[in-house]
């Protein structure tokens, strides 16, 4: 680990930013080059005495968890986040389809997206973050382990993900997530985490496995989706996909027509959940 590399890399990157590339209000009084520490160590969900003790030079050696973080809270390249993990003294992440890291064009996208349903999701189905209203509206998936940080596992495994789907459309639902865990599958081949999904599924689900041996095929996986909440009713939502360049991630926003139903009900459903904080 080289200590003082890596707090100058630190330093350098967070004067590189400025609030309004994370969607913070930048303020009248802000006299700061870039980014606090503060502000660093909370895109990062750390604490901020943990992150300064790494740029003065002292405090633990910073484990892959917290440099991950650390390079998500910065918005680092690729290139930066491999750059940053071999200072702190760990070997960088294997570049394969499915990550955690998220792009920075992807963050500054979604930092803007704070008072929407917005969320990035794997080509896995794995949600990688969520925004306040995404969360109140789809409950926090973002918390699993394992094989059930996959929506298509869990669609399939556990019948309370399917509680936020009217009954009637499941089967549609189901050939959807299995079409999309085709395509992912086609893409990866079998000897990838879409393969280890795949036959996790085939060995668990009759319906999964009725629906793989037609080969599903269809469109966009996100589309028009009703959501039934327990604490609002029915909603009838348009899904909007942006990908990102090597489509391994897209960034989900859910809306509403305004004016109608639904729409009421969102703008209560955020309401509610910023009481909740």
């Amino acid at each position: 680990m080289d200590r003082a590399r890596l707090a100058e890399f630190l330093r350098t990157r967070r004067e590189a930013l400025q609030p309004e590339d994370v969607g913070l209000p930048r303020g009248p009084r802000r006299r700061t080059r870039g980014l606090r520490r503060e502000e660093v160590a909370a895109l990062s969900a750390m604490s901020t005495d943990y992150y300064s003790r790494i740029e003065q030079q002292r405090g633990p050696h910073p484990s892959e968890q917290m440099l991950a973080a650390i390079a998500r809270g910065l918005r680092l390249s690729l290139a930066e986040r491999d750059h940053l993990f071999q200072l702190g003294g760990h070997p960088a992440p294997r570049r394969i389809p499915r990550t955690d890291h998220i792009n920075p064009g992807m963050m500054r996208i979604f930092d803007g997206l704070a008072d929407s349903a917005a969320q990035v999701v794997s080509h896995l189905g794995e949600t990688l973050l969520q925004t306040r209203l995404a969360t109140a509206l789809l409950g926090d998936q973002t918390r699993y382990t394992g094989l059930a940080r996959s929506l298509h596992y869990r669609w399939f495994t556990d019948p309370e993900s399917r509680r936020t789907h009217p009954e009637e459309d499941h089967p549609a639902h189901s050939r959807l997530i299995a079409a999309d865990l085709h395509r992912a599958y086609t893409r990866d081949g079998r000897d990838s985490r879409a393969g280890e999904i795949v036959d996790a599924l085939l060995a668990a689900s009759e319906e999964f496995a009725a629906i793989w041996r037609e080969h599903p095929v269809t469109g966009p996986y996100c589309t028009t989706e009703r959501i039934l909440h327990p604490q609002v009713g029915l909603l009838e939502l348009h899904c909007q996909i942006l990908l990102d360049p090597d489509h391994s991630q897209a960034l989900q926003v859910f809306t509403a027509t305004p004016g109608s139903a639904t729409h009421e009900r969102l703008r209560l459903l955020d309401v509610v959940a910023g009481q909740g904080l």
